[in-house]
């Protein structure tokens, strides 16, 4: 926000004139955060303020989708990727690690807008899978005892779980909370911080949109291998063992049309289905349930999945020992919501 400075007592035309001037600015500047500094996290990289750190999550070799850039929907067959009857996350050792860890347990809560004491069960709703684009997420580390917070492009490659409507909810090689980023900032005015990598351009940086709530949480999404050779299907919080037999590749990976293209950031528009009455508060979830995610991904719902549909999910990485710590902002912790177990709660508006 702009601040102005001038002599209440010089109330001359020209005084006048550059304090409207400095108003007009200070309104633009708080229409958008174009210019928010956007950190790079490379595959394989922690990244700053990690809960933990966590070795072979990653994928280096991974054929990014043809379609990049814009907004994708969570279910989107081929958006995610991954090892057929493999799965990279272990949401396991990240309940035992947060168990084990009741301070960092608290912090990873608040954002999740879940009691501590629902981390088994939101993890266990995870599906563990490999972004095939490099996506614009939030990013939640742990500082001093609290939890902190800045945007980040993760680098295609990169293992994250994520929650039933297919928004990516963990970072898998460091245990950090991800969410949805801030409407405010799009990546072709972001300045960007971190080191770079080959193919990197910010106009092929994708936002993920939770799915339709009113189709209710995915039942089954659909992966691409590492090769871009073949699709498979994994059921919902699963992590490779039941994974369905070699398919062919979708159709939204095999070729590209003018009509299929992302939807652009500029668009301002919000999936459909992403906004309804009873929406909660940004960052905060209900007690065993799961929200497709806009500032906070969901807890794991309690039932109703919809018909087997075509997306992916992501499961909880692996935890392993403590890892150093980098910057941040803190972010103050919101109370969570609580309904009853089979209910699913609707997207928040971001």
């Amino acid at each position: 926000m702009v601040e102005i400075h001038s002599a209440i007592a010089r109330r001359t035309r020209p005084a006048a004139a550059v304090a409207a001037l400095a108003l007009a600015a200070g309104a633009l500047t708080a229409c958008g955060d174009a210019g928010a500094a956007v950190t790079r996290l490379t595959v394989g990289t922690p990244g700053p303020d990690p809960y933990t750190l966590v070795s072979g999550t990653d994928k280096t070799d991974v054929k990014e989708r043809p379609k990049a850039g814009g907004t994708a929907t969570g279910d989107t067959p081929g958006l995610y990727g991954g090892t057929r009857q493999e799965a990279t996350c272990d949401p396991q050792k990240l309940i035992a690690f947060l168990q084990a860890n009741p301070d960092k347990a608290r912090a990873w809560a608040s954002v999740q807008g879940i009691p501590v004491g629902d981390i088994p069960r939101y993890v266990s709703r995870l599906t563990p899978v490999v972004l095939r684009t490099d996506t614009l997420v939030t990013n939640h580390g742990y500082r001093n005892g609290k939890a902190t917070s800045g945007p980040a492009v993760l680098q295609a490659g990169m293992g994250v779980l994520v929650n039933g409507y297919g928004v990516p909810a963990v970072k898998c090689n460091c245990g950090n909370p991800l969410t949805r980023p801030d409407k405010k900032i799009f990546p072709d005015g972001a300045s960007y911080t971190g080191r770079s990598w080959p193919g990197f351009e910010e106009r092929k940086v994708t936002e993920i949109e939770p799915r339709d709530s009113k189709k209710g949480t995915i039942a089954t999404f659909v992966l691409v291998d590492p090769e871009g050779t073949m699709g498979f299907e994994r059921p919902r919080a699963t992590e490779g063992e039941a994974d369905g037999p070699p398919a062919a590749l979708p159709a939204t990976e095999t070729e590209i049309t003018d009509g299929d293209s992302p939807s652009p950031y500029e668009s301002g528009l919000e999936s459909p289905g992403t906004e309804s009455p009873g929406t909660e508060t940004p960052g905060t979830e209900p007690t065993g349930t799961e929200s497709p995610g806009t500032p906070s991904p969901g807890t794991g719902d309690g039932g109703g999945d919809s018909p087997a549909s075509p997306g992916v999910t992501s499961r909880d990485p692996g935890m392993g020992g403590e890892g150093p710590t980098g910057s941040g902002t803190g972010e103050e912790p919101r109370p969570p919501i609580s309904l009853p177990p089979a209910e699913e709660p609707v997207p928040p508006v971001g």
